[in-house]
């Protein structure tokens, strides 16, 4: 498929993209901007975060996953699961008690100013850097198959696509996002579902014979039991799914203000706990996807890219999409595919990004009235060029599997949130507010030395995705030792 035959495909979507910017951002307030005026209706917000959940990470990088790990990330997606019945009936109805904005605002309520300001500075270099994994991951696909040709940097790329997302979303904010990712969740699944006829047609394959197969068999072990230390082995994975989900979604502004433009608390559970179980779903889809990726690449001779003399399994999809004989069909499906789930999760991280900035850290509710739109169009600004770097910088010093480096960050990052929110929910203790941010510091120092010589201290013991446990106990077992003795 020609460069300009795809970038032609992102353009016609971008324009649709501006066209429902238009009708749901005619209110600029930042009511509309941060809350939707409260009016969102559960069940497209459910729908549009399958999207947002997924992200274009989940796209590329989970069928890419499937050669080194087979399907044993649907241990974390079960694990998923039950964090997400946490989220709906633990967090949610205090989210709406409280009648907040940003959900760390809370910690406010809680503890105190310091305790707010480390829950929305540790979210936001979360989310900074999750952004930025997932934009890294599709402007390196668009670089690959469409600028390199034309000489374009990589640096362009970025910039072109970050303005892009800024452009629809910094008028109408969470009300834009709201539906722009139910939009764009429809063509990410069409492209998975379409890609998945096309190539067992190509095969010669029904349905049924993709489960029956030998080739299959290769790749589809679900289950990783046999050895504790493996980082696969069940438990680690369920309970690292478990926590990942309630950080990852509970205790992050970016999914939770989707949730709070719900009309009430029982529409916002419904939500959540629709979306838990249609994620089982679709995550078994993308890696039944990735199964017959791999099939058709072997019995093809189709080889994975290799770029700066490493193999990268996450452009296995692309490269058989646009440069295999399946067809224009699928090539336009997949560039649609991929930037409906790559922007689902950008847009609505940019706008959370900047409530989070605008309410956390500078109180914009305290400044005047007439001001308050401007300072939040420019930090909307300030922030792209944030995302627009970071991204820039990965360019260079990311190595690994997308959706794993993502998992490991959320394991130091969350871990701090996870264990702040613990201690206001489950105890009653105060705390001394001014040390907080000195206990969340030295949790993610010391998880990082426990992860990184575990073989050495437990016997052979390698952390997965649990390690977000480890890291919550430790902000835990921290505010406990600065609690305020009991009047």
């Amino acid at each position: 498929m020609k460069p300009i035959f795809i970038l032609s495909i992102v353009l016609i979507y971008f324009c649709i993209l501006l066209l429902i910017a238009y009708f749901t951002g005619k209110n600029d307030s930042n009511e509309a901007f941060f809350k939707a005026n409260k009016t969102s209706p559960w069940y497209i917000v459910a729908f549009g975060m399958i999207g947002a959940s997924l992200s274009g990470v989940t796209f590329i990088s989970v069928p890419g996953w499937v050669q080194s790990s087979q399907f044993s990330y649907m241990q974390i997606v079960i694990g998923y699961l039950f964090g997400y019945f946490v989220i709906a009936y633990v967090l949610i109805p205090i989210y709406y008690k409280l009648k907040i904005t940003s959900i760390y605002e809370f910690l406010k309520q809680r503890f105190g100013p310091t305790s707010h300001k480390t829950g929305a500075f540790f979210f936001f270099i979360s989310r900074v850097l999750i952004a930025s994994f997932r934009l890294f991951l599709v402007a390196s696909v668009l670089q690959y198959y469409i600028f390199d040709s034309w000489n374009v940097p990589f640096e362009i790329t970025v910039i072109l696509s970050v303005l892009l997302i800024w452009i629809y979303t910094f008028k109408g904010g969470i009300k834009t996002i709201v539906w722009t990712d139910t939009f764009q969740t429809i063509f990410m699944l069409f492209a998975v579902f379409a890609t998945i006829s096309i190539i067992l047609t190509k095969l010669n394959w029904s349905v049924s014979a993709i489960f029956s197969s030998e080739e299959f068999h290769k790749y589809s072990q679900i289950i990783f039991s046999e050895d504790f230390n493996d980082k696969k082995y069940f438990i680690k994975s369920f309970l690292g799914g478990m926590f990942i989900a309630i950080a990852m979604t509970g205790l992050d502004q970016d999914m939770m203000q989707k949730n709070l433009t719900c009309k009430n608390t029982k529409e916002a559970q419904w939500n959540v706990i629709s979306l838990g179980f249609v994620l089982i779903i679709v995550n078994f889809v993308f890696l039944t996807l990735g199964a017959l990726l791999f099939i058709y690449a072997e019995k093809f001779g189709i080889e994975t890219p290799i770029i700066d003399g490493s193999i990268k399994t996450d452009l296995l999809f692309p490269e058989i999409a646009l440069h295999s004989d399946l067809g224009i069909y699928i090539g336009m499906v997949f560039i649609l595919g991929l930037i409906a789930a790559a922007y689902s999760s950008a847009d609505s991280a940019l706008t959370s990004l900047t409530t989070s900035y605008c309410i956390d850290f500078i109180n914009i509710e305290s400044k005047k009235k007439s001001a308050q739109k401007s300072i939040r169009k420019k930090v909307h600004i300030a922030i792209s060029i944030l995302l627009i770097l970071v991204v820039i910088i990965f360019r260079y010093f990311l190595e690994d599997n997308i959706i794993s480096s993502l998992l490991q960050v959320v394991s130091y990052t969350y871990g701090p949130l996870l264990g702040l929110f613990a201690f206001g929910i489950f105890t009653k203790y105060n705390i001394k507010d001014t040390y907080v941010w000195v206990v969340a510091i030295l949790s993610v120092i010391l998880s990082y030395f426990i992860n990184a010589f575990s073989s050495q201290i437990f016997n052979g013991y390698i952390f997965g995705y649990e390690l977000i446990i480890i890291n919550g106990l430790l902000t835990f077992f921290g505010l406990y030792l600065i609690r305020k003795p009991n009047k």
